[in-house]
């Protein structure tokens, strides 16, 4: 196994906020991009406040913030355009969340960057994409989360459209952008160029949903809410148990649906001509509800899963996140990590996102604080201790 990290060498900077553009340059930062988080001296990013906080402290920040150098600059001003710029010229990446235009005021946009450093790849991760008619307007995941179709097939059938309770949009838009970035990564191998990545978070969102346009395209259809049932397969649902607990069932697979019929004592209905495909159960997914409730309802959910298991079937006990911490299965893969941390101690996080087996990534630190590397980062730039402080007398850094 090699100690050095797949991506090692890179220089990424962060200058974005809420919440996909940080995550991306987290992912980055998590296997060995040197990532240097960029924010104003008086506006700190606002998810250190987001969400509960300990001694003052955002538990939030701790995520997205780690295994990033922390600097602060007022890009507005001429002395934090011009150290920017100078960052960009020994960088790979920028990544930037400011409504389309922003950076162009300053004299950040493209032109400059490019003309900077022409191997640098700048990706504008936006509500609404960087062209368009809804291009300046402020924009949000939970927008995405709407304007995508997932709200309107979340939810009960008589119900309202439904929206995540957590960054959902911001979280699937994060994961592209770093797709994206090692992209255009790839394609400067080729062309000696950095390119601009156009991130749009309602575009991400839409993949993810699948086959609609393609369905209303060609058939008109349009899915609507099934609760946790699904259109494609029964029995699909959440089952409480008799201790109170919930389990979650999938039968994706015909041969599942036929091992979970005979587990709850219902062998006869595989024989039914309706069971054969899957949207032929799902048109008698009360049914077939009723038995794999009433049989669950009966047991409690550690005697459900372990017979589950025996039969081969696809059960999981619907989590918390006390069970998550608990369960063998995370604790085998190394899912939740331990990091020092120098205001809180040690904290524990999410892993990296995956295991590479020959380069693996680490969670080296978490968020730290405020403008804690700005010092240390002007002065690898080059500047001296009286330059740093005029930056800091004209309010840049």
């Amino acid at each position: 196994m090699s100690t050095r990290a797949p991506l090692a060498g890179l220089k990424v900077l962060d200058l974005a906020t809420l919440f996909a553009g940080p995550l991306a340059a987290t992912m980055l930062g998590d296997f060995g991009a040197e990532v240097i988080k960029v924010e104003h001296p008086r506006r700190p990013d606002p998810s250190r406040g987001h969400g509960p906080s300990k001694n003052g402290v955002g538990l939030w920040w701790k995520l997205l913030g780690r295994n990033k150098r922390n600097i602060t600059l007022d890009l507005s001003t001429p002395g934090g355009r011009d150290v920017l710029l100078r960052l960009a010229a020994e960088s790979d990446v920028v990544i930037e969340n400011f409504r389309p235009g922003t950076l162009e005021r300053w004299g950040l946009g493209w032109p400059e960057l490019s003309a900077a450093n022409p191997r640098l790849v700048l990706a504008r991760v936006t509500g609404f994409g960087q062209v368009g008619p809804y291009a300046r307007r402020p924009g949000f995941g939970t927008l995405a989360e709407a304007m995508s179709g997932f709200a309107a097939i979340t939810g009960e059938p008589e119900g309202p459209p439904t929206l995540p309770p957590f960054g959902l949009a911001d979280s699937i838009a994060a994961l592209s952008t770093a797709y994206a970035v090692m992209t255009a990564l790839a394609g400067r191998d080729g062309t000696g160029r950095g390119q601009v990545v156009d991130m749009a978070i309602i575009e991400p969102m839409l993949t993810v949903l699948g086959p609609h346009p393609i369905w209303y395209d060609q058939l008109g259809y349009v899915q609507q809410r099934t609760g946790n049932r699904s259109a494609n397969n029964a029995p699909r649902n959440t089952y409480r148990t008799a201790d109170g607990s919930w389990v979650a069932v999938s039968t994706s697979a015909q041969s599942i649906a036929e091992r979970v019929m005979r587990l709850v004592g219902r062998p006869e209905v595989i024989e039914e001509e309706w069971f054969a495909t899957g949207a032929g159960r799902a048109r008698h997914a009360a049914e077939l509800d009723e038995a794999v409730g009433d049989w669950i309802a009966r047991h409690d959910r550690a005697e459900v899963v372990a017979a589950f298991e025996r039969a081969e079937a696809a059960i999981a006990p619907v989590y918390d996140i006390r069970d998550v911490l608990a369960d063998e299965q995370y604790r085998a893969l190394g899912s939740i990590t331990e990091v020092p941390d120098e205001e809180l101690g040690r904290v524990r996080m999410q892993n990296v996102l995956f295991r590479l087996s020959e380069t693996p990534g680490a969670v080296r630190w978490a968020g730290r604080p405020h403008g804690s590397d700005t010092d240390a980062v002007l002065s690898g730039l080059g500047l001296t201790d009286q330059e740093i402080a005029e930056l800091r007398a004209e309010g840049a850094a």
